[in-house]
């Protein structure tokens, strides 16, 4: 059994130390749509027991009023991961995001340790999720290897720290060191038919420049973006929820769509602007889109 809300509606993912009861305890009064419970580099050395002492109850305590969690588990080339996977597992985590993914097989070897830990503490076979951070530039070039690599997969997702690092290059604000790794990602995870997230921006004294940068992610294609403070959280929804405008031209495409195709009509004009077939699936796109973000009251 897969669990049934691969294509959840993911448009802001906020990054929590799991470590940190002050932090963890009610992140669902911001109204984001996924938490990132972080165990790995919010997360000192000495204190990743403790980390996962503080998730495990966190997980098994907490209501989180419906909210997605996802924990970002430490990498596979340390010796913290599997304990990580079966304490998420056994908390009952939604989904686990595995950082530094840089092929399928990464993908598919966390995949059999959770298997495994939900044998063992009694979960659903298949209900905890997995997503795969891009941290490398050999991560990035096996997007689409690692777009298909497991059924449980919901989505990718760009780490750009670490990536430029790896790139020999730095942020720069302007997108350009990004934008390859971008649109490679975008293209990958749209040909496997999965999510595709955004790096985080951490500069929270430029909030103009994040809803550009929020406004060109969402135009490039992604579903979504990772943040860090829930300042951020309110631009993100407004730049990718569909606007009444946007709501009411799909309605129109969809019913328009829907009667001509039954006269045998290919190409036709909606509000003077030249429509057909192809346009089909973004306005249902953009409709499920406001269903899900909670703004639509037609009856498509």
């Amino acid at each position: 059994m897969i669990h049934p809300n691969k294509k959840r509606l993911r448009r802001s993912m906020m990054f929590l130390n799991a470590q940190k009861p002050s932090l963890i305890k009610d992140p669902y009064v911001y109204g984001v749509d996924s938490i990132m419970l972080d165990l790995e580099d919010a997360v000192a050395e000495n204190q990743k027991d403790s980390a996962r002492f503080s998730l495990y109850h966190a997980l098994k305590e907490i209501d989180y009023h419906g909210m997605e969690r996802v924990v970002r588990i430490n990498g596979l080339d340390t010796p913290h991961w599997k304990e990580d996977i079966r304490v998420c597992v056994a908390g009952g985590c939604d989904a686990i995001r595995i950082a530094k993914t840089e092929s399928a097989k990464d993908v598919q070897i966390v995949e059999e340790h959770v298997l495994a830990a939900e044998r063992e503490f009694g979960r659903p076979e298949g209900s905890t999720l997995l997503m795969a951070a891009l941290e490398s530039c050999r991560g990035v070039l096996n997007a689409l290897e690692i777009c298909e690599s497991s059924d449980r997969l919901f989505g990718i997702a760009l780490s750009g720290g670490d990536y430029t690092k790896d790139l020999q290059t730095h942020i720069t604000g302007t997108g350009i060191e990004l934008a390859g790794a971008r649109q490679h990602m975008i293209m990958a995870a749209r040909a496997a038919g999965v999510q595709c997230f955004d790096t985080v921006f951490t500069n929270l004294d430029d909030m103009e420049a994040f809803e550009k940068e929020v406004e060109m992610i969402k135009l490039m294609g992604f579903d979504g973006k990772s943040l860090v403070n829930p300042r951020q959280i309110a631009v993100v929804h407004r730049v990718f929820t569909p606007t009444p405008k946007e709501i009411i031209f799909a309605e129109k495409v969809v019913r328009e769509i829907d009667e001509k195709k039954a006269q045998g009509i290919g190409v036709f004009t909606v509000d003077g602007k030249m429509i057909d077939i192809a346009f089909y699936d973004g306005a249902k796109r953009t409709i499920e889109l406001a269903k899900a973000s909670g703004v639509y009251e037609g009856d498509l």
